[in-house]
């Protein structure tokens, strides 16, 4: 099916006891058990079914099946943000000692992660600038586990090289984990051989700006017993699951060994849950996402056209200039919704424009159905040096838009009022 009808058909057709055509809200810490020998098959994983809510509920598994459809993938992992997705879509592979190599154009708060927190638990991030494919190879060593990148980096805007790096790690062993949230639909990460993708459910694809949420989409494209040596976590004895390994524990359910050990190890432990009702929230804006993506798109294709004739605006953002190429491989239903902007004024200017607009808000999400500005450098990139501010694209008088749904002509007034202001 399309994404249109996966969008609202995908992973649930109605509630098997009341007939009920929408999600329902399972709003419950528990599940009871059929009987001693059920609840003890269902912690062997001996079957599959409902325990406890931190790690698996109802709702939430409607949302994990459709998200899963939406990207081509077999199976996902709902949590409870953006943030606890791109964490433990690594964790799940790399622990103290080794390493992964990332790409340097990434949403501030995954770089503050990486370089710090991450490090702190002794997994060391190697960053790379992906204008060359090949220094992720270079950046490589025998304790690397994955590769990381955001598909249309934020705020950069930079398209990246997909199929080229996942091309260089899939004979090393090696998986790449793509960070799809600012382009959801418009690009297919796994059809170009990724082997994980993650999103913040809080943006594009909740689309309303209610809800925080994370998911983790595994492929079932990656062999990761071909690659033991290379993936020791899924396939050595795991001591936290009576010893589980998990390219062997998972062969009955099929290729999900990278999704089920994050389940029942990290969310397990660390318990980072989507409520069941920010789930069912979420699930109401993926209906609509298809439609959104190409309004976002082609608005955001209008501003950009009225900003390149602005004298206030020094350059202007957008995948369609910054990789026109490879925005025309990978990115074919439409370009997405964030435009970035210098402003010749610089930071005075910046700041200016952000607080003479009257129609965008100014906060720090994206993605939402209305249209949003900030000021990346003193807000969601703050806490990074001047250097790695300028590594993921942020510069002083850089303002990031995420253009919305509204009427083009009225984004447009008030984009051009708060211009005119930064005289």
């Amino acid at each position: 099916m399309h994404d249109e009808t996966l969008a609202l058909h995908a992973g649930w057709r109605r509630d098997s006891a009341t007939t009920a055509v929408a999600v329902p809200i399972y709003q419950t810490t528990s599940f009871q058990f059929d009987s001693s020998e059920h609840a003890a098959d269902l912690f062997a994983l001996k079957s599959l079914g409902n325990i406890y809510t931190r790690i698996m509920n109802p709702t939430t598994d409607a949302l994990e099946k459709r998200v899963a459809a939406l990207e081509g993938g077999v199976a996902a992992l709902a949590l409870a943000s953006g943030q606890s997705a791109s964490a433990f879509s690594v964790q799940n592979l790399a622990h103290a000692g080794d390493n992964i190599v990332a790409s340097t154009d990434l949403y501030g708060g995954t770089w503050n992660l990486f370089a710090n927190t991450l490090k702190d638990q002794g997994i060391e991030v190697r960053f790379v600038d992906p204008a060359d494919p090949e220094a992720f190879r270079r950046a490589t060593d025998e304790r690397t586990r994955a590769y990381y990148a955001e598909t249309l980096p934020n705020p950069k805007l930079r398209v990246f090289p997909i199929a080229e790096v996942a091309a260089i790690g899939r004979p090393l062993g090696i998986p790449l984990i793509m960070d799809n949230t600012s382009c959801p639909l418009l690009v297919k990460p796994l059809q170009h051989g990724a082997a994980v993708v993650m999103h913040s459910l809080t943006k594009y694809f909740g689309g309303h700006g209610t809800s925080i949420g994370g998911i983790v989409v595994d492929g079932g494209n990656f062999d990761w017993a071909a690659h033991a040596a290379r993936q020791p976590a899924l396939n050595t004895p795991d001591p936290s699951y009576h010893g589980a390994v998990w390219t062997e524990a998972v062969k009955p359910l099929g290729p999900v060994a990278y999704i089920l050990k994050m389940r029942v190890t990290l969310l397990r432990d660390l318990g980072a849950a989507i409520s069941p009702f920010n789930a069912f929230l979420i699930l109401q804006g993926i209906e609509t996402v298809a439609l959104r993506m190409k309004a976002h798109s082609e608005n955001a294709m209008e501003v950009v056209k009225y900003l390149r004739h602005r004298p206030e605006v020094a350059s202007v953002i957008h995948p369609s200039l910054t990789s026109p190429e490879r925005a025309a491989t990978y990115m074919k239903g439409g370009m997405g919704g964030l435009v970035g902007m210098e402003l010749k004024g610089g930071v005075s200017a910046g700041r200016k424009f952000i607080d003479s607009l009257q129609l965008l808000y100014h906060v720090a999400n994206i993605g939402d159905a209305r249209s949003l500005a900030i000021h990346p450098a003193s807000t969601t990139h703050s806490q990074l040096s001047q250097s790695e501010q300028a590594a993921t694209g942020v510069s002083p008088g850089y303002v990031r838009l995420s253009i919305g749904i509204e009427h083009i002509d009225d984004i447009l007034a008030d984009i051009g009022q708060a211009l005119d202001k930064t005289h």
